[in-house]
């Protein structure tokens, strides 16, 4: 058994979430997560709500709320809709609390004590007309490297450069159009320079990476510099420095504190178990994995920056220096990024209306619909298409016609023939050669899901379903009323193939798994589901929010279980819902609408 860290990329709450943002870290970290706690390991599946910067203190402007208003009403819009899912967190929690300050201010202190944060007066860019400072991400314009028109003021994804905002070609504000300003301000850098070398000896053993992900991140080291780590700005966690901590125009920039809620949801977890302490077991314990699920666009920060910290937190930079009081902390075992989801052929963009929120979808369709969608043709290796008419034909011919199928005429033979699973009597050649396709199954599946190629995964158990509803065209159980012995073993056989496909396709399906289990004639938790919690902050008691946790120790093993012949089988009902075609020219329309 191994320790495994789930840690999945914090979603901003500036608004509800769209399809792409959790086809990038929400159902490939849960489908993860509820395969290896099934095979056995002990995971810690941690995020929460990203809720400093520029961006919603601008929101919150424009809205006449405060910025931890407006946090708040996302953070709550954003939890129900993953839970509704069925991410499976341990912790999903925010970084307003006072715990993620406390933990991101301990490693800023620390990675400047061991002499990695350097302070420096740099060129920051200002909003003429407001007077604000204007954020890295927050300025476009043509990079100078390699021409390309959309680069932003920290990088360009054309090239994967690192760049400030001063170096763009004509560059511009994304809020208002403006062209920035740019003066003089004091600022601490994290001294990116001094982790080359063990930054390079570190990925050039993640042989393991999907290699688009490697290969840019090894290109990250070729132009390495300095990169800032505070802001001007007053919303977000103070600089926890003399002289800096008193000032309200200075706080920690919002992607150094956001990478740490890795570390901060941990040990809140930890703290709300009861044992402070039990969050070491995933960050210090080098025998550990940690897994971080996000998309393309988030490589930087996990590849480079979040390790830098690390690095630079255990004084494994150039200068040396001591841990702090956490200690050496793990370095990723992987970043597992994903690609881009576009619908309809057009870039996903809430501004321009092109977008399916997370809520909007789950109000009209089941939860396992899309978690099937999105991972057997979600942007895991490569950017992908979202159609509608492409949704509806796998969710009817797939899901419906298929699976559902499946489990349907099974539990309806049974209910019909026996009333209750029956006993086999000897198995033919036939019959020994469906529970070999699902015995094997296992294994080819589970290796798949771990490493993180969950299409595949996912296609090869459908493969198995459609090897299950051969078996069934070729036995015909329905007519073999006059040799019940026969019958009992056909229908045995197929009882115990669905069975196993069931837990093949939980991690997956884990709302419609519990559904199969109980159709089955189950009883108890086959497929755990979070629920959200009202908590008070551990360090504030005039706060309350809610999270995402849950109780996912009782869950099944990754092999095979024998069905229970006597189990009663009542009549069942549909799993899935077959969708109308009539339907997709309703959702272009929303979406055209927008």
């Amino acid at each position: 058994m191994a320790r495994i860290l789930s840690a999945v990329a914090w979603p901003y709450a500036n608004g509800p979430r769209h399809i792409g943002h959790v086809a990038g870290f929400g159902v490939p970290s849960d489908v993860f997560s509820r395969y290896m706690r099934m095979a056995g390991h002990d995971v810690l599946m941690v995020s929460g709500t990203d809720e400093h910067g520029t961006p919603i203190l601008v929101q919150a402007e424009q809205e006449g709320v405060t910025p931890q208003q407006l946090a708040d009403r996302y953070n709550r819009v954003i939890v129900e809709d993953l839970a509704a899912l069925g991410l499976s967190y341990d912790l999903f929690t925010r970084t307003t609390t006072l715990n993620h300050h406390a933990v991101a201010q301990e490693m800023f202190r620390t990675v400047h004590r061991n002499g990695y944060m350097v302070e420096r007066t740099t060129m920051g860019a200002i909003s003429p007309s407001t007077g604000r400072t204007l954020p890295d991400r927050y300025i476009e314009g043509t990079c100078p490297i390699c021409g390309y028109d959309g680069a932003r003021g920290d990088q360009c994804d054309s090239c994967g450069n690192q760049l400030d905002a001063i170096d763009l070609v004509k560059p511009r504000s994304r809020v208002d159009g403006e062209v920035p300003t740019f003066v003089e301000s004091s600022h601490f850098f994290l001294d990116l320079p001094a982790f080359v070398e063990a930054l390079g000896q570190w990925l050039r053993t993640r042989t393991a990476w999907r290699p688009n992900v490697l290969k840019f991140s090894l290109n990250l080291l070729d132009d390495v510099r300095p990169r800032a780590m505070t802001r001007d700005i007053d919303w977000g966690i103070p600089v926890p420095l003399p002289g800096w901590e008193e000032n309200p125009g200075k706080r920690l920039y919002v992607w150094f504190d956001a990478v740490i809620g890795y570390l901060s949801a941990s040990i809140e977890w930890a703290r709300r178990t009861g044992d402070d302490e039990a969050w070491r077991s995933w960050w210090n314990d080098t025998d550990a994995l940690a897994y971080y699920f996000m998309g393309k666009d988030n490589i930087t920060f996990h590849s480079q920056i979040w390790p830098a910290e690390l690095l630079g937190y255990a004084g494994r930079g150039s200068r040396g220096g001591e841990p702090g009081i956490y200690g050496e902390l793990n370095l990723p075992t992987e970043v597992v990024s994903s690609e881009f989801l576009n619908v309809e052929g057009k870039q996903l963009s809430t501004s321009r209306g092109v977008v399916i929120h997370v809520r909007d979808f789950l109000a009209r369709y089941q939860p396992d619909a899309l978690r099937y969608y999105l991972s057997i043709a979600g942007p895991e290796s490569q950017d992908v298409d979202f159609t509608w008419s492409e949704f509806y034909r796998r969710t009817n011919d797939e899901l419906v016609a298929g699976w559902g199928n499946l489990v349907n005429r099974t539990a309806s033979m049974v209910a019909a023939s026996f009333g209750e699973i029956p006993a086999p009597g000897v198995r033919t050649p036939r019959d020994e050669e469906l529970l070999a396709a699902t015995t094997s199954a296992y294994g080819r599946v589970g290796d798949l899901i771990g490493a993180h190629r969950q299409r595949q995964a996912l296609g090869e158990a459908m493969r198995v379903v459609g090897e299950a509803n051969r078996y069934v065209s070729d036995t015909e159980p329905w007519k073999l009323k006059t040799d019940p012995d026969r019958q009992a073993t056909v229908l045995h056989t197929l009882t115990q193939a669905v069975a196993d496909l069931n837990r093949l396709l939980a991690p997956f399906l884990p709302h419609s798994a519990q559904q199969v289990h109980q159709t089955l004639g189950g009883t108890g938790a086959f497929s755990p589901q979070p629920r959200i919690d009202e908590v008070t902050d551990l360090d504030d008691p005039s706060r309350r929010y809610p999270v995402i946790t849950g109780d996912y120790t009782d869950v099944p093993g990754w092999a095979p279980e024998p069905v229970v012949p006597g189990t009663p089988v009542g009549k069942p009902t549909p799993i899935f819902r077959k969708l109308d075609e009539a339907g997709i020219a309703e959702e272009l329309a929303r979406l055209t609408d927008g």
